[in-house]
């Protein structure tokens, strides 16, 4: 992710076109957004695991990326909202998922984030749905977060593929079962996998080429081994 932000430099300088990017965690990771306390997870007990955790540059929630690809984005607002540029992204996402047989759709309502924020429930990005944001039959399937450089925009996603990261819960800093639980009830209830959906496993590859796909027919874009970079 510090690529990511690397890329946002290049693009800010007029020295590469847009991005979009593609990458898998090895090793698996957690990540938690720009402003989230990192103190509410057992750092310890994540690295027991082989596990890493970063900080991400965007906003948002905790991920656990695992069985899941994760997309960035960087490109200019033209003006755009950052919810207008939630919108033509996931645009894209659908338009690219559509392609594998998923028909998905877009959240049209908006939470209360400040009030979501104080449930330690929501600690997990994928408890929430944002608007415009992809889910399946009312499940979340795709998670997203934005930051803005001045006119410059940075857009992370997760794409959900498998289903590890409902394990996420089990790295709180919390002696109560009982949260975990709960925790682990609302992914469980809220989310959804690809091979789930399908009811194959489906590959990172598949993904990230109807991926590439979508965003050639939402943006009128031609991806060359510059411009799309998958690592």
């Amino acid at each position: 992710m510090k690529f990511d932000e690397f890329l946002v430099d290049l693009f800010s300088k007029g020295e590469i076109p847009p991005v979009l990017r593609v990458y898998g965690w090895k090793p698996y990771a957690i990540s938690i957004g720009y402003n989230q306390n990192i103190e509410i997870f057992d750092i310890e007990k994540i690295k027991s695991f082989g596990f890493d955790i970063v900080r991400r540059p965007t906003g948002g929630r905790a991920i656990l990326h695992a069985e899941e690809l994760t997309y960035s984005v960087v490109m200019n607002s033209k003006g755009k909202s950052v919810i207008e540029i939630y919108n033509l992204i996931s645009e894209a996402i659908v338009s690219g998922l559509n392609l594998l047989g998923v028909e998905v759709e877009l959240e049209i309502s908006m939470p209360d984030f400040v009030k979501s924020y104080k449930d330690y429930r929501s600690i997990p990005c994928f408890a929430i749905t944002s608007k415009y944001e992809v889910k399946y039959k009312g499940r979340k399937l795709v998670g997203s977060a934005q930051r803005r450089y001045g006119d410059v925009v940075l857009q992370h996603g997760s794409i959900l593929i498998g289903d590890f990261h409902k394990k996420l819960p089990e790295f709180l800093k919390t002696d109560k079962v009982e949260i975990i639980e709960e925790i682990k009830g609302e992914i469980e209830n809220k989310t959804i996998c690809l091979n789930e959906i399908l009811g194959r496993d489906v590959s990172f590859d598949e993904v990230a080429d109807v991926l590439r796909s979508g965003f050639e027919m939402r943006f009128g874009a031609k991806f060359d081994k510059k411009d799309f970079l998958s690592i």
